[in-house]
């Protein structure tokens, strides 16, 4: 599986994803006696927060390298593991782990481009009545961002709808999803969230945009799509101060397994 993500640069350009992480984990309400899978850990700086909160905490992330650097900053009783999180199920059943109190997701879940695989493989790993607490990318995240990227890509003679590696649902599919796939709806919400960035729109896309930038044949055209995208956008999402926003929009989930 190659690794696209690198951690350095999620920690230089996107360590506000993580501190932004809390009022989810504040939904969580996690209880010192509870196992929780933190899907999508990441660097790891949200889970361990979590396991201060709990009894265990399992992270699990697809990318080795931001495995490698939670590892690092591990402290306590939180474990990590490398898993594709379409494929929880054979992870969960092959690492003989016991079943989770709860499943919590901080920006993850629309990263997973087959979403009633993720869902059955949370359903999978819960205890009858676990909960599944996760907020992503809703209907409209970055949709400047996201807009501008499938243009660009247009532009060079790409399909950029279909380079697109994000899942951006409402609420009402995402709701049917999941009770399609075993879970009562607790509470479900689309959150507009205006988001300062760390450095700029490049660094940005640089970070999370490499499906669109891997594409591109040499350095020089990533460069180019770089500086027309952040010249596109400057004159609305750059503040007169000079600093960066984008307007995230979260889709908040509570589910309890059937």
């Amino acid at each position: 599986m190659t690794d696209s993500w690198s951690a350095s640069n999620y920690d230089t350009h996107a360590s506000f994803v993580p501190k932004l992480g809390n009022i989810i984990l504040d939904k969580l309400d996690a209880k010192p006696s509870e196992r929780i899978l933190d899907f999508g850990c990441g660097d790891g700086v949200l889970t361990q927060q979590l396991a201060q909160k709990c009894h265990t905490v399992v992270g699990i992330d697809a990318s080795p390298d931001m495995i490698a650097k939670a590892k690092q900053l591990r402290q306590g009783i939180a474990e990590y593991h490398v898993a594709d999180g379409h494929c929880l199920d054979d992870w969960f059943d092959e690492q003989k782990q016991e079943p989770f109190d709860a499943v919590f997701s901080s920006a993850t879940l629309h990263w997973l481009k087959e979403p009633a695989k993720a869902i059955r493989g949370i359903h999978h790993v819960l205890k009858p009545n676990g909960r599944m607490v996760a907020e992503f990318g809703g209907f409209m995240n970055c949709g400047e961002v996201h807009t501008a990227l499938i243009t660009a890509m247009n532009r060079r003679g790409h399909d950029g709808k279909a380079l697109s590696p994000w899942y951006f649902p409402s609420e009402a599919e995402y709701s049917k999803l999941l009770e399609a796939n075993g879970f009562r709806v607790d509470s479900i919400e689309l959150v507009p969230r205006m988001t300062q960035l760390n450095t700029d729109i490049a660094g940005w896309l640089t970070t999370f945009g490499f499906a669109f930038l891997e594409v591109l044949k040499t350095e020089q055209e990533r460069q180019e799509v770089l500086a027309e995208i952040m010249e596109h956008l400057r004159p609305v999402y750059q503040r007169e101060d000079g600093k960066w926003f984008i307007m995230y929009v979260r889709l908040r989930v509570v589910a309890y397994k059937q």
